[in-house]
Formats: C-alpha cells, structure tokens, sequence
C-alpha cells in the first residue's frame, strides 16, 4: 500500500521532471517489470530530460514487460548504472512512438544502442551493410533495417550527432538498403541477375547525402546486356531482366508487411516520368537529356549519385551526365524555366497548410534548397567546388567562392539546420513521411523539448521557428542579389567577389537580358562610401528580385537609376523606400510593369511619394480634383501657365491611377493581387474620366479667363460622349465630346458663336501644347453631321437639327452623352433635349433597328484595321468592345423608355440593369460582361506596357509578356493568355449574333 504523503510527494517530483499526466505515470512506476528502479532517483531525472517523458516511461515500461525474465536485469541495470546508453535509449523512447513499438516488438534489439555508446563512434555506410548482412527476406530487412535506424535516431535526440551527420547517416542506410534490396531481388532471380548489369542512381536527398527519417527515396535505373556464353548481346531481354530486378527492389523497400514499410523507392524523376521505361540503357538515357529533357530534370541531377548495384555502369552514368548538368544554364529557355520553377514552389503549396509547411511554406525548406541549387546551376558550369549534391556543403562554397555573402550564408546556415531538426523530429515521433508542424499542444510541447527547449517549449519553438522563417524569406532573394553588388562595390581584404562574367552570367540567369548595363547601372547606384550609396546597396537585393519577377527587369532597373538621379539628392526618397515598408515594392512594379507609368514619374519624380501613403494610390472625388484644378487655374497668370497647371494635376493623377492599377493587379508581398477585374475596370474608367472632365473644366476656365475674364458673352457647356460620358475613359483614350452654347440676353447670336468657336479653339490649342506632360486630344466627330457639322451649336440648334435631321447612329451616340464642363443648367437642359431621341417612347421601329444593325455590319467589314486579327482586335474584333457595347445599347434603345435602369450612360449598369429586367438571361449576361471587362483590360494593358493606345496585342515578345503578367498569368503562359481571350470573346460574339443580330 503507498503512503498518502509519499505519492504526493512522487507526484510533485512527476511535475517537476516533467510529466503531464503525473497520476499516470505514478501507476507505470508501479508496474513489476520496474520493481527495482522505480525508486532510483536517477531513472526519474533521466525520464524528465527527455522529449516527453509520459511517452518514454510508457515505452520503457511496454519495453520492460516485453523483455524475459533472464534479460530484463540487464535492461534494468543499464537503466541505471550506464549513463550514455541509459540516455539514448529513454531519448528515443521519448521522441519516437514508432520505435518503441519497434522495441516492444523486438525486446532486444535495444541493446543495438550499446554498439556505438562511446560518443566518438559513428558508423557509416560498411557497419550499416554489416547490419543488414543477415537480412535475406523483406521481413527481416524491416527488422535489420529499424535496428540501424534505431541507432542513428538514439545519437541524433541525445545531441552526439548533428542534423547533417544524422541526414548523412539515414542516406547511408538508404545506400545499404537499396544494396541489400537488390541483393534479395537478385537472389530470388538469378538469371535475370545474370542477363544484365543494373546501376541503381539515388537522386533527391538521398543522392545528396541529406535524408530525412522518413521519406521517398529517388532512384533512377540504368541497365545494360551482359554477353552470353558466344558472345551475343540480346539487349531487349536484358532490360526485361534489369526491369524486373528493379521492379523487385522497389516492392522489397515499399511493400507494407507485418512489419510495416521501410519508406516508397520513387521513380518518377527518370525520363518522361511515370510514362517512360523503368529502366534505361547508358545511351537511351544521355539521348533523352541531350535532347528533350527539361531544366528542372537538370536540377534534379545535380543530386544524382550511384549507390547500388553495377558499380562501374553507375560511374559511367554519373561521368556522362554530369557535363549536362553544369551546362544547363546555357541553354535557351533556361531563364524562363528558371522563373516558372521559382513561381512553382509558392503556387504549390496548399492554401488550408501554409501557416503549418515546413518544405513548401514561405520561408521554408524549399526556398533554401532551389536557391542554392539555382545559383548552382549558374555559377557550377565555371566552378567545379560548387558540384556538391549536398545543400549546406554546397551553402559553405557559395561562400567560399564569394558567391553568396559569408553573414547571409551563416544565417540561411543556422536557419536551414533548425528546420531541417524540426522536420526530423516531427517525423521521427510516429515514422510518417509529412512535413506539417503539428497543432496539437502536446505534440508542439514534445517537439520543443526534444529541440531544447525547456521553459517554455511552445511558445519559445513556435518564435524560433518564426524567427528563422523570417531569415529565409529575408535572405531568399537576397542571396541572388547582394553579391552582385559586391561585385561592383569596394570590399575589405580577403573578402571575396563575384567576378563581372559571373555576376553576368547570375542576371542573365535571373531574364536581365542586357547583364553589361544591368551592372553599370548597379555600380552607379551602389558604389562609394556615401550615405545615399549605403541606403542603396541596402535596398538594391530586394528591387532585384521584384524586377526579375517582372516581364522587363532591365527597364525596372534602368528606370530605378533615372529616378535616383532625379531624387537622389532629396532627403526623402532613398528613407521613404527604407522605411516604409510598401513604398519600395510598389515602385518596383511600377517601374517595371510597361512605359506609360515610369514616364509620367520621371517627368515629376517627387510623385513617387503617393507609394508611400496609405492613402496615395486611392482615386480622387471627381470634385476634389475639379477643386483643385480650378484653384490652380486661377492663381495662373496666363492662359498657357494656367492649362500647364492643370496638365501637371492629371499627369500626377495619370500616374496615380496608372499605379495603382499595376500594384492590384500583379500584388504585393502585402496585398495580393485584386481578384475582381471588373472592379479594376471601373476603378480605372471612373478615375481618369473624372480626371479628364477636371482637366476640361480647368482648360475652359483658362480660356475663357485670358480673354474674356470672368464671363463669356455666351453660356457654353461641354457634353462628354462615348467613353469619357460612360465614364470608361482608358489611359490612351481620346476626351469625346459635343459643345453646345446658348447666347447670354442682350448679346447677338453671331458675336455669341463667334466667342464660341474661339474659346473652343483655345481650349484644344492650351491642351496641346508641347510640354513635358501627356496632351489631352478632344475629339468633336460624334457631333450632328460629324465632320461636316459646325463644331459648336446653341441649345435651340441642337433642337432643331434633332427634330428635322437627326440619323439613328446620332441617338445611339446620345447614349452616352453627359456634362462634363462648363454651365450645369445648359448642360441639364440639353439632356432633357435628349433623352426623347435616345429612348424613344415604345423604343425603336423594325426599321430602325434593321439600320443599326446595317451600320454595325459595315463597320465589322470596312473599319477593322488591314492585317489586324480580327480574333485579338480589343476593339472591333470579335466579341471584343463593339460588339458588347452596340448589343447593349440595342438594348437601352428599344426598352429603357419602359426600364428607368437602361436609363445610364455605363455599359455595365446597362448590362445588369437589361439582366435585372428580364432582358438577357443570366449566363448570356456574364458572357458579355467577361468579355467587355477582359477587352477594356488588353487596352488598358496595351498603354501600359507600351505607353502608346493600341486595341491589339503587342507582336514583340517581352511586351506581350508583360500585357500577359499584367492579366495575372504566369511568365511563359502568352499563348494561355490568348487562347483564353479568343475563348471569352468567341463565346460573347455568339451572344451578340442571338441578342444583336437575331440570329
């Protein structure tokens, strides 16, 4: 019977050793297989060290009871008198679930730890072959095999091996386990074994010396005939042979049997994967790679390494394809599949496990292995101390080599050590391949303790770990720049460098096309010992990367330069991209997403403070921006300085609108990338619409007051039609409008239309006028008689000419007319005048409509530009802008008299507005709002990205590129990107042959 005060005492030494569950864990020191050490303070204090010490009590008494009567002394003896082996043993019984249900199995396979109990001794790839010499059965080889496991896991929780000598032991075992695989599978068919040669090829991890307790171990196969009694080669049976061998190996390691499974033997990174032979000859192989392997096949050979099997074909396999490797980086298209593999690990990983991801998670594992594997592929071809399939052996000769800097090596060192033990420890504990942090309080506490973490293990490995994620991602892309700026700055002695061909060599590699200018313009803005080139070097590292994720990083970096220059003296600008955390990516995409944007900015460079506002990238109120136009206007002191004011305004404006519109669509580390285009599109028409209708009342204010003062003879009243009335103006469109004035009483109607004419005049001529700012073209075409017509009318004109002359294309044009400028009773009144012509009561007669559809017709046949795909053209091809916008107008002018909802000058309020009535079924709807939207977006893109209006995509290769990351498709996805627009507008236009045209 136990003493009250005693089990409380033993219950206080539980919770201080350690133990959650102290109650239970009193009852398993009450077990009878513990009898004689249940009070040795010693096995107490051993158990509290461990990981979990419930887990490692509840192993040792399982192992305990599982020992006989005759071995169980010894077991209990060493628990207390052999303090290394004592460790080792309850160290894994503490971290592994899976290897003490191995031991419970196996009772006696623990005394395998006492073979290595003195610290120095490690064994390699020879003990492990000796460990599963006796191994003749799958079975048993599961056995021999979690026996040397058992040992390496024993070091490796106790701390007497690292995670790169207990990485580098698990390969060996993986080595001695395909061996003797092979061994059995060739024992069991030994013609087959004498009809061939098979080299096995480790790749992965297991090729680099760097396994994990639990993973897929890659393989490649290599076969070859070996010569019959007569000298005869028959190939085709050989490789049956070789096939069936290897076969046999993989099912030996993979199989699940009584005693589980020793980890899947993958083979799917052998040429073309699932789909091609198991197994290949030494010629059928370097065939393949030297003609149609990929660049990411390359960059898994860099791993490969003979470990089984033929000997000398293994060496003449890695001998052949080791030139392949390090040639990799010449190859054509080796910077765009530089840039989809870097794309491809973040677009993998699983939205539900990001926060949990260990390899694949922003700042995980991955992202050191492709960088050092990348920047290997780039600088190996010329430097063969970089040729190592190991990752922190290949880490340390970056450095060496100056390659990468030696304090970013270190941290990206200690970073990869800690996640590489995180990931160990977390599939050591049950043996499952996974590398997901667990959430589990307990399982988080364990994996604490069994890093060294005692005081707080959760909270203290969760900072850890979020502090060392925080390095990866920090010095992910840093590693790939920094350097190359080193190479053009001034370093201390010993300190090595790039040399100028490997710093080319390293910006062709990350799609700089033009390397030679690339690196004047980083020596230019990075050299010296000032201030301002110290900031520089500090930020360079990062723009670089987000350059070389654009479709053009040799204009990002050469428009960075120019705008340095300008502000480069400012106290601001180089602190506003320091310290604000957004502003430096934002210019960076800005810069390096097209023309028009980097030009606006360099003609007022201070504007790229808007970048650092919060607030800076939002629209403007249409009457906020009027306000200041007209303040501007008004403190001019002539017509010229007062237009030029304005233009500054909506250049400023332009690029505001023009940022923010690249930033939502390509994303920031901060904010992703908007997912509604829709929104974008409006967001764009709204902005520079009100901009434009601004800059239109500014120029009228400054026309009329260098001439006449503060009142013109006449009213005068500018009417916005088409895009700019529909507030759907685009960055490359013209300002659409009618002019309509009415004599002020007393004045004559000549001198009333003579003032008219001239103020409309000057308003064109102060718009124009050759500065530094983007002009602003009116357009008065769409006016009664187009052409022909007077260019301005009186109110009663208009009236007339409407109720004697008016054609059913000038009411369709009336669609879209709003005030923009000028006097807002004239402008409202001549709204009122149309309304009655553009939705007509009881809508459009069969003979109107049939002209309307004549028009559209012809314009189809004769407008369309020679030479233009008719698939691609934005604007008048099919299913693009036209077809959309003369379907739904159709629409507004045969129902709007009955629908208030038509009643809008905004084709996609029209749009919903027919669908709300009935009008159009929902997906024929959608179709044509997809269609519009995706239109306006290409020409959006078009001026972007060129700087100059198009309603085509570009012909040139980097311009299309960037039109296509502008829409949200990946580098190398061009030809998605069209197949997609020519699918989205096909399906409109059948739309618009039933709505439209009655077909």
């Amino acid at each position: 019977m136990t003493v009250p005060g005693r089990r409380s005492s033993t219950f206080t030494r539980l919770l201080r050793s350690g133990f959650t569950d102290p109650s239970a864990a009193a009852r398993l020191l009450e077990a009878d297989a513990l009898a004689s050490v249940r009070a040795d303070p010693v096995l107490l204090d051993a158990l509290g060290a461990t990981a979990d010490p419930d887990l490692a009590l509840r192993g040792l008494v399982r192992l305990a009871e599982a020992q006989s009567d005759e071995d169980r002394p010894r077991l209990l003896d060493t628990l207390v008198s052999a303090k290394p082996l004592r460790d080792r043993l309850l160290g894994v019984l503490g971290a592994s679930e899976a290897l003490a249900d191995h031991l419970a199995r196996h009772p006696l396979d623990w005394q395998a730890l006492v073979t290595y109990e003195a610290s120095d001794l490690h064994p390699g790839l020879a003990e492990f072959e000796r460990g599963l010499a006796d191994a003749h059965d799958p079975v048993h080889l599961r056995v021999a095999y979690r026996r040397c496991l058992l040992s390496i896991a024993a070091r490796d929780v106790c701390g007497t091996i690292d995670i790169a000598q207990s990485a580098a032991e698990l390969a060996d075992l993986a080595t001695a386990t395909l061996r003797a695989a092979l061994r059995i599978a060739s024992a069991a068919a030994p013609e087959d074994a004498a009809r061939c040669r098979l080299a096995v090829i480790a790749m992965g991890k297991c090729g680099g010396n760097e396994l994990n307790y639990v993973s897929d171990v890659d393989v490649i196969f290599v076969g070859e005939a070996v010569a019959g009694p007569g000298g005869d080669v028959d190939e085709p049976r050989a490789l049956q042979a070789a096939t069936r061998l290897a076969s046999h190996l993989m099912r030996i390691c993979s199989d699940t049997t009584v005693e589980g499974t020793i980890w899947p033997v993958d083979a799917n990174l052998r040429p073309e994967g699932r789909n091609g032979p198991l197994v290949r000859t030494l010629s059928s192989h370097l065939a393949y790679y030297q003609r149609w392997a990929k660049t990411w096949e390359f960059q898994a050979l860099l791993k490969a390494r003979a470990v089984a099997g033929d000997a000398e074909l293994g060496a003449q396999y890695i001998e052949a394809i080791s030139p392949l490797v390090w040639q990799a980086a010449e190859r054509e298209n080796f910077v765009a599949d530089v840039q989809k593999m870097r794309r491809r690990v973040v677009d993998n990983i699983p939205a539900d496990r990001v926060d949990r991801e260990l390899k694949l998670g922003p700042g995980g594992l991955r992202d050191v292995e492709f960088a050092v594997q990348l920047l290997q592929l780039v600088h190996g071809r010329g430097d063969a101390t970089l040729h190592s399939g190991t990752t922190l052996d290949a880490l340390h000769a970056l450095a060496a080599g100056g390659y990468v800097g030696r304090a970013d090596a270190a941290q990206l060192h200690d970073a990869y050590r800690f996640l590489r033990t995180m990931e160990h420890r977390i599939q050591l504990y049950r043996l499952r391949r996974t590398h997901l942090v667990p959430e589990d309080e307990n399982d988080l506490r364990r994996l604490g303790r069994s890093m060294g973490l005692r005081t707080e293990p959760v909270a203290e490995l969760g900072k850890a770990w979020r502090r060392h994620a925080s390095v990866v991602r920090r010095l992910h892309e840093k590693l790939f720049y920094r350097p190359l700026l080193d190479a053009v700055a001034q370093l201390g002695p010993g300190e090595a460098r790039l040399s100028s061909r490997a710093a080319g060599q390293r910006l062709e590699a990350l799609g700089y096309a033009d390397p030679v200018s690339a690196l004047r313009h980083l020596e230019a803005l990075a050299s010296g010992v000032s201030r301002k080139a110290a900031i520089q070097r500090t930020l360079l590292p990062v723009l670089l990367g987000w350059f070389a994720d654009s479709a053009d990083p040799d204009a990002g970096l050469l428009n960075f330069r120019k705008v340095s220059d300008a502000l480069g003296k400012t106290p601001w600008y180089l602190r506003l991209l320091r310290d604000e955390g957004a502003a430096a990516e934002n210019l960076a995409r800005v810069l390096s997403a097209g023309r028009l944007a980097p030009d606006l900015l360099m003609r007022a460079p201070e504007a790229v403070a808007l970048l650092g506002d919060p607030e800076g990238l939002q629209p403007r109120t249409h009457e906020a921006l009027t306000q200041e136009v007209l303040a501007a206007v008004g403190r001019a002191d002539t017509a010229e300085a007062a237009v030029a004011a304005a233009r500054g305004v909506r250049r400023r404006e332009l690029f505001r609108t023009a940022a923010a519109d690249i930033i939502s669509s390509y994303g920031t580390e901060d904010s992703p990338a908007e997912t509604d285009p829709g929104a974008l599109v409006d967001r764009v028409g709204r902005a520079v619409s009100d901009l434009t209708a601004a800059t239109v009342a500014g120029a009228l204010r400054a026309a009329v007051g260098g001439n006449w003062g503060e009142t013109l003879p006449t009213r005068f009243a500018v009417i916005g039609v088409g895009r700019f009335g529909g507030h759907e103006l685009g960055y490359g469109s013209d300002a659409d409008v009618l002019f309509v004035h009415e004599p002020r009483e007393g004045v004559d109607e000549q001198e009333a239309a003579k003032a008219a004419q001239a103020v409309i005049a000057e308003m064109r001529r102060l718009l124009q006028l050759p500065t530094a700012d983007p002009p602003l073209l009116i357009d008065a075409d769409l006016r009664p008689e187009g052409r022909s017509g007077p260019l301005v009318r009186t109110l009663a004109s208009y009236a007339a000419y409407y109720r004697r002359w008016s054609l059913t294309w000038e009411s369709q044009a009336l669609l879209r007319a709003e005030p923009v400028a000028g006097d807002e009773d004239l402008g409202r009144r001549f709204i009122e005048l149309i309304d009655p012509l553009r939705y007509p009561m009881e809508g459009l007669g069969d003979d109107a409509v049939r002209e309307i559809r004549r028009l559209k017709a012809r314009m189809e046949s004769e407008r369309l530009p020679r030479g233009a795909d008719p698939t691609l053209h934005a604007k008048l091809g099919r299913g693009g802008l036209s077809d959309v916008e003369w379907t739904v107008q159709l629409l507004q002018m045969r129902h709007a008299w009955a629908e208030p909802g038509l009643r809008t000058t905004r084709t996609r309020e029209a749009l919903a507005a027919a669908h709300a009535a009935g009008l159009i079924p929902t997906e024929e709807a959608q179709i044509l709002d997809e269609a519009w939207v995706l239109a306006t977006r290409v020409r959006n893109a078009v001026m972007l990205v060129r700087g100059r209006a198009g309603d085509s995509f570009p012909s040139d290769v980097r311009e299309l590129a960037a039109v296509g990351r502008y829409l949200g498709y990946a580098e190398g996805t061009v030809g998605e990107m069209l197949d997609d627009y020519r699918r989205t507008t096909r399906r409109a236009r059948a739309v618009v042959d039933e709505l439209f045209y009655g077909a």
